[in-house]
């Protein structure tokens, strides 16, 4: 798990060939005005969901966990909080893994907090459960799903 700002995200694109596509589609302008919904960025490897959600509060968010995709959630506008666990101490799922969906959804709570507010990204590896949308209020954010 990675926690930083849109302007350091040079520092990151070593770790992935598909994290400077993904990065730059963050930069675009409008990025501030594109409506919910999917956007492809680079065929079947990269693509971003974007919403505007409402929180849920710490107790109702739940971990997630992705197999195929990596996720880098970018927050436009408002203030995220989401909750972190390592995927290993995560033993119980809620309703296995859905393939077409490509989540799974886990029972154990999240051991660690993080803010991320308008500006700040969090990037979320296969290993890493993450419960999002764990603050109060709107949050306006878009998630690049980067294919591992």
């Amino acid at each position: 798990m990675i926690l930083d700002t849109l302007n350091n995200s040079g520092r990151y694109v070593a770790l992935h060939p598909d994290f400077v596509a993904a990065f730059d589609f963050l930069k675009s302008p409008d990025v501030m005005t594109l409506p919910e919904g999917r956007r492809d960025v680079l065929e079947k490897r990269v693509f971003a969901l974007v919403g505007k959600d409402e929180g849920k509060g710490r107790e109702n968010a739940r971990l997630e966990a992705h197999r195929k995709y990596i996720d880098i959630q970018y927050v436009v506008v408002g203030d995220e909080w989401i909750g972190w666990r390592d995927l290993s101490t995560c033993r119980e799922t809620g309703l296995g893994y859905s393939a077409e969906k490509e989540i799974e959804f886990y029972t154990a709570a999240p051991e660690t907090w993080l803010r991320v507010p308008a500006g700040s990204f969090a990037i979320f590896f296969p290993d890493d459960a993450h419960a999002p949308l764990a603050g109060q209020g709107s949050v306006h954010k878009v998630v690049m799903k980067v294919a591992v």
